[in-house]
């Protein structure tokens, strides 16, 4: 009989199951955002697309309930792992008041919820490392247990934010977690002509931390990985680099014509490791998953985005005498 891997790694038959099912929700999500986008009823799309695996994986690896999220723009399911709702990001999609992340004020893909700490980011790329490495010195300073997480694509590791982030919690010691989500494209440049180096786990020795390359399409390896940074963190033992490496299947957003840098069959080719179909094979090769239980979670998971999209499209905008609110302090010097 073939061992399960993932009870190799301490999880439950239900618990990979329940990966796998966030897995399919971001996908689902995106696919519908992706429609919506084109029928002209929201006005962007940033994919997650080909990453699933990765941000699912991670988060499933972290205790949701205390620790610390600085996400980038493709992260459905990173924020859906730590507590955000398909109706929460449909409100985003929407720009609509009730949208968690900024009352309808910022672009898609802008993820920010307080309750479920998950730190607002801004549209420069990059710069969520050096605030995740000052939350995860506030940590220490503190003497709080808790782990930040930041995660940033392949193109942000050239940036002077990567090198400032990382060196700072290096030579700090610090609490955190860099998660670089190679997709193998910053936009139109392909990973051959962004690095002298073969991987950007390669970069985390100048740190003085550990750096691993690991299948990005493998949520188990990523949770492996994440979970054994996780643990470093809280023994004291300092930051860790994670590559996970996979590939984005759609263009870079919806503004984006991705034949004009890439061939579909190069494309196609990817699509054959999608981690929504390996990840669905190998679990029914345990025996985990039925076309059955497949065919009823795909139907909860229609639902479920049916519904936040009639209550996003049906919500209403916020005031226009709103559209300062957090910006400038009041008469009473309430912000």
């Amino acid at each position: 009989m073939t061992s399960k891997r993932h009870e190799e790694l301490g999880l439950s038959d239900e618990q990979v199951l329940s990966m796998y099912e966030m897995m399919l929700l971001a996908r689902k999500i995106d696919e519908r955002m992706w429609l919506l986008n084109r029928a002209g009823k929201i006005p962007f799309v940033v994919s997650c697309q080909g990453q699933e695996a990765a941000q699912v994986g991670a988060a499933m690896a972290l205790n949701t309930k205390e620790d610390y999220l600085l996400p980038y723009y493709r992260d459905i399911g990173l924020v859906l792992g730590f507590g955000m709702s398909a109706t929460d990001l449909m409100m985003q999609g929407f720009a609509r008041a009730e949208d968690p992340n900024s009352g309808g004020r910022q672009m898609p893909g802008h993820f920010g919820q307080k309750k479920n700490r998950i730190v607002s980011g801004s549209s420069p790329v990059t710069t969520q490392l050096p605030h995740a490495a000052g939350i995860a010195l506030a940590a220490k300073m503190e003497k709080k247990n808790f782990v930040t997480l930041v995660s940033f694509g392949e193109g942000s590791s050239n940036q002077g934010d990567f090198h400032e982030g990382a060196n700072f919690a290096g030579v700090h010691n610090l609490p955190v977690i860099f998660l670089c989500e190679n997709n193998k494209y910053a936009i139109s440049v392909p990973i051959e002509k962004q690095l002298a180096c073969d991987k950007v786990s390669d970069r985390a020795i100048g740190y003085g931390m550990p750096g691993y390359t690991v299948d990005g399409n493998d949520p188990l390896a990523v949770y492996e990985a994440v979970k054994n940074a996780s643990d470093r963190c809280k023994n004291g033992e300092g930051p860790t680099l994670i590559e996970t490496v996979s590939y984005r299947l759609t263009p870079h957003s919806s503004d984006d014509d991705d034949s004009s840098y890439r061939s579909k069959e190069e494309v196609e080719e990817e699509k054959k490791k999608d981690s929504i179909h390996t990840f669905s094979k190998y679990l029914k090769e345990m025996n985990v998953l039925t076309e059955e239980k497949e065919n009823e979670m795909l139907d909860k998971i229609r639902q479920i985005v049916d519904e936040a999209t009639e209550a996003a499209e049906n919500a209403p905008y916020a005031d226009p005498e709103s559209s300062l609110k957090y910006v400038y302090a009041d008469k009473d010097g309430e912000v």
